[in-house]
């Protein structure tokens, strides 16, 4: 008997083990097995690191499982390279500590991997309410930046969807140095005060779409700098916030191009402004933004509707100086509709230097909705080349 009994605790030792290594192979991994807990008070930080060192070796395919709860993290950094695709499935909700002082730039910060999936309906909270009152970026350049909830540098080929953002303490997501990246079904929301709160900002990255997804902020829904090719914007709900803006551009030197931007079907209601370039003075090098395609928007009550500003002052000091040497060129608005509320609906400033060419507007019916009884100056144009093609309304003036 005590030899059979052996047997059995042997085989039953090794079918265990067998079907951990099965587990193993079919790479998921729950953060919980590596000590998270999601109470909402216990710091993850560690956990979370482990699971992603222990996913990042496997080949093939690995899933990080974040089951429901709510996990306190410190700033975290999810680094590749990995051997295989990396796949966060994210039920619960992952919190952002208020310890301002442990931070940099970022809360997590996904760096150097090719093949990424987040996905699940789970929320990155920042906990941004606790931090706001620090930001005095807009009141002295010697100011340190609240870090972002989200960022991806030197990401490739990544889907981002079903997740929302809430109350960033700085930009909610930031992609960086980054190509072929899909957000899709993204919810973002902070308060309307909430400063530089931007939804997503994009910069020296190529082929990244942002698609079907709702962004209300206190700052621009999307942002995009310089060094950005072949974006698409797609199916996007706007507002409140500032918008969707391209720049600022030509703030500093070795700045890249911005070539190719596709907008459309996006819905946006009141924000401060609706489609925006915006430049700056005095340019440290030459640079150009060209070839966008803003149609089929839908305007509700948005304070500036169509804007270039090629005289951008970010902050209450800035000295009137050079002019922008950013070349604004092939810009062109069709198909949008809606109402505004300011006396302007095409402010089109470009630079005395690098005038704008090949401006187009084309079927544009923007009704005034301010009040005032009716718009004056509704169309202002400066050092603006192009043309208007169709029905529009109210007048331009290319």
């Amino acid at each position: 008997m005590g030899l059979e009994l052996s047997i059995i605790v042997i085989d039953l030792l090794f079918f265990i083990l067998s079907g951990a290594r099965i587990a193993m192979a079919d790479g998921v991994y729950n953060v919980k097995d590596y000590g998270a807990a999601g109470d909402g008070q216990t710091d993850n930080t560690k956990a979370f690191e482990t699971a992603w060192s222990a996913a990042c070796a496997v080949q093939g395919k690995a899933t990080i499982v974040i089951p429901e709860g709510a996990y306190l993290l410190g700033p975290t950094i999810f680094k590749g390279p990995c051997k295989g695709i990396m796949v966060m499935q994210v039920k619960g909700q992952l919190l952002a500590s208020t310890h301002l002082e442990a931070y940099k730039q970022y809360w997590l910060h996904f760096q150097y991997t090719n093949g990424l999936v987040i996905s699940g309906g789970g929320r990155f909270n920042g906990q941004g309410a606790s931090a706001w009152p620090y930001n005095q970026c807009k009141k002295t350049n010697d100011c340190k930046p609240l870090p972002m909830n989200l960022v991806f540098s030197f990401v490739t080929n990544a889907t981002i969807k079903s997740i929302s953002s809430i109350d960033s303490k700085f930009f909610h997501i930031h992609v960086f140095e980054s190509r072929n990246i899909i957000f899709d079904s993204i919810k973002i929301s902070a308060p309307q005060d909430s400063p530089n709160t931007d939804g997503i900002h994009i910069a020296d990255s190529t082929n990244i779409q942002v698609v079907n997804s709702v962004i209300g902020t206190g700052d621009d829904c999307i942002s995009i700098g310089p060094g950005c090719t072949n974006l698409t914007i797609f199916n996007v709900l706007c507002g409140p916030g500032h918008g969707i803006s391209v720049g600022s551009l030509g703030k500093n030197a070795g700045e890249k191009d911005v070539i190719g931007l596709n907008v459309s079907y996006c819905n946006l209601t009141g924000t401060t402004n609706g489609l925006r370039i915006k430049t700056l003075q005095s340019s440290p090098s030459r640079l150009k933004a060209t070839d966008f395609l803003f149609e089929h928007i839908i305007m509700n009550n948005v304070y500036n509707p169509i804007i270039i500003n090629q005289n951008y002052c970010p902050s209450a000091n800035c000295p009137k100086k050079d002019p922008s040497l950013v070349k604004i060129k092939n810009i062109k608005y069709r198909n949008i509709m809606g109402t505004f509320l300011s006396p302007v609906a095409y402010n089109l400033v470009c630079s005395e230097a690098a005038p704008c060419e090949g401006v187009e507007l084309s079927d544009i019916s923007l009704k005034y909705n301010g009040n005032e009884k009716q718009a004056k100056n509704a169309s202002i144009c400066v050092h603006v080349y192009g043309s208007s093609n169709g029905n529009v309304k109210p007048d331009p003036c290319i």
